[in-house]
C-alpha cells in the first residue's frame, strides 16, 4: 500500500531506512521502538494523518509496520541491531553507510532471501521472526477489555503506584475524564485527573488538547493511559509552555508497569546450574 493519505503520500520501508540511521545517530546511537518513531517522522516531517493512518488489520499504524520493514532490512546487513528489551543499536557498519548505499540495501536482502522477494511496497513486518513479544501479547489482552474493565484496571495500577482516594467517574459528558486521584507526596498532596484509553494506534494532540480543556479551573495535574502510542506532536502538546502538563503512559510503558507491579504478569527467572569439580577433592 503506497497510496495518497491527505495531500502526503505514504513513504515506503525502503524510504525509510536512510532516516532510520539518521536517528539513531541523532538520539545517541540507540533508541526504544518508540524513541525511534518520534524521531523518524520528525526527520521525515510526516503529517499527523499519516502518523495516525492505519495499517490493515487495525492493530497499529501504517507508519509502524513500514518502519519494522525498515529496521529489518537493516537489521539483515548488519547496519542495526536490537537487544532482548528492544533497543536498536546502530553498529559500526551502520555509522559508515551513505544514503546510496542503503538504497542498495533492498536488493542485498533480496539475494541473501529469494524465496522471499520482498518490494518496496511490502508491509508484513518481521521483527521477531513473527513471533509476538510479551508486550504485544498483553497489549492484546487489554485491547480486548471492556472499556469499565480498563478504567478498573487503570484504577488498581493507581492504587498500587502510591494514589490515594482513587475514583472512577466515567461520566459522559465529562470531557473524556475517567477518573480522579490523589497522589501523596510525603507533606503534599495532588489532586490528579486522569483518562484511560484503549488505542490500537496513534493517539494524537487533539486528544490532549481535548482532555487539558476538561481539566481547566478543576486541576492542574492530568494522566492520560494509553494501549495506544502518543505521536510526536502529542508529546509535544502534553509539554506546551503555558498550559497544564499532561503525564502520559503509552502502551509499552503500561506493559512495564503491570510487571513490575505483577499484575496480570508473572515472570520467571531460570535457574543455573555451575559444577565446580574442585569441591570435591576433600572427599
Amino acid at each position: 500500500m503506497g497510496g495518497e493519505v491527505g495531500q502526503q503520500k505514504m513513504p515506503t520501508y525502503d524510504r525509510m531506512m536512510w532516516p532510520t540511521l539518521q536517528a539513531l545517530k541523532a538520539i545517541g546511537g540507540s533508541a526504544s521502538n518508540q524513541e525511534l518513531l518520534t524521531k523518524v517522522t520528525q526527520i521525515m516531517l510526516l503529517s499527523e494523518e499519516i502518523q495516525n493512518f492505519p495499517h490493515n488489520d487495525g492493530s497499529g499504524t501504517e507508519v509502524e509496520y513500514r518502519l519494522s520493514w525498515a529496521r529489518s532490512y537493516l537489521r539483515k546487513v548488519g547496519a542495526i541491531e536490537n537487544s532482548e528489551r528492544g533497543v536498536w543499536t546502530i553498529t559500526s557498519k551502520g555509522r559508515s553507510l551513505t544514503e546510496l548505499d542503503v538504497a542498495k540495501i533492498p536488493a542485498q536482502v533480496r539475494k541473501m532471501s529469494p524465496r522471499n522477494p520482498l518490494t518496496a511496497e511490502d508491509n508484513q513486518p518481521e521483527d521477531g521472526e513473527g513471533e509476538q513479544t510479551w508486550q504485544e501479547q498483553l497489549l492484546s489482552v487489554l485491547q480486548s477489555l471492556t472499556p469499565d474493565s480498563f478504567e478498573r484496571l487503570s484504577q488498581r495500577i493507581l492504587r498500587e503506584s502510591g494514589f490515594v482516594k482513587v475514583e472512577v467517574t466515567g461520566k459522559s459528558g465529562d470531557g473524556g475524564i475517567d477518573g480522579i486521584g490523589v497522589l501523596r507526596l510525603n507533606l503534599l498532596s495532588f489532586q490528579v485527573f486522569f483518562q484511560c484509553k484503549r488505542y490500537r494506534g496513534s493517539v494524537g494532540a487533539g486528544e490532549i488538547r481535548n482532555f487539558r480543556g476538561a481539566m481547566v479551573g478543576r486541576t492542574d495535574k492530568g494522566l492520560l493511559i494509553t494501549t495506544g502510542r502518543f505521536t510526536p506532536d502529542a508529546q509535544r502538546e502534553s509539554t506546551r509552555d503555558g498550559a497544564p502538563p499532561i503525564d502520559l503512559i503509552d502502551g509499552v510503558r503500561l506493559c512495564e508497569l503491570l510487571k513490575d507491579l505483577k499484575l496480570g504478569v508473572e515472570t520467571k527467572k531460570i535457574e543455573q546450574v555451575t559444577i565446580r569439580p574442585e569441591a570435591f577433592d576433600e572427599f
